[in-house]
């Protein structure tokens, strides 16, 4: 039986990627509407319906239970999780730049300004941490680690 989960969010394109799919999916008609304007309608439709549900399809889901936290196809007992650390801002940006370890498991999103790291303890895991995109990253570390950590945000250069 599946768990309740007790933090749960969609990591949703942003607006200008909607857009942009309507578009490029839009952009098929113009191969057929020389053809035939029924041709051309039916194209743009199928198109944009294709962009649409392949946003929707690859739009990940960060969950976490009273036992695991899942980001993406990935998931991992919570027991295996040291210090989660929410990070905004420069700090982010730190994360996913000069701070990034190419080691660690990345559920990231561009269009999502706020990081967690969530550090791996589980010895036989050569991953050093978990690097999630969230739009909570206060709300998610206090899910993770209960209410006496939440709400912590990194400085630049720390985990």
């Amino acid at each position: 039986m599946p768990e309740d989960p007790i933090y749960s969010e969609k990591l949703w394109p942003a607006w200008w990627l909607w857009t942009a799919a309507v578009i490029i999916g839009a952009s098929f008609s113009t191969i057929f509407f020389p053809i035939d304007v029924f041709w051309g309608v039916l194209a743009m439709i199928v198109g944009i319906a294709l962009c649409v549900f392949a946003l929707i399809i690859t739009t990940p889901r960060v969950e976490v239970t009273e036992t695991h936290l899942r980001a993406g196809r990935a998931r991992i007992e919570r027991k295996h999780l040291g210090r989660i650390v929410g990070h905004t801002g420069d700090a982010a940006r730190n994360q996913l730049g000069p701070g990034f370890d190419a080691r660690s498991y990345q559920c990231v999103r561009g269009w999502i300004g706020s990081v967690l790291t969530a550090e791996i303890t589980d010895p036989k895991d050569p991953t050093p941490y978990w690097l999630v995109s969230t739009r909570q990253p206060e709300a998610l570390a206090s899910a993770l680690a209960g209410a006496a950590e939440s709400g912590r945000t990194a400085s630049p250069g720390t985990l």
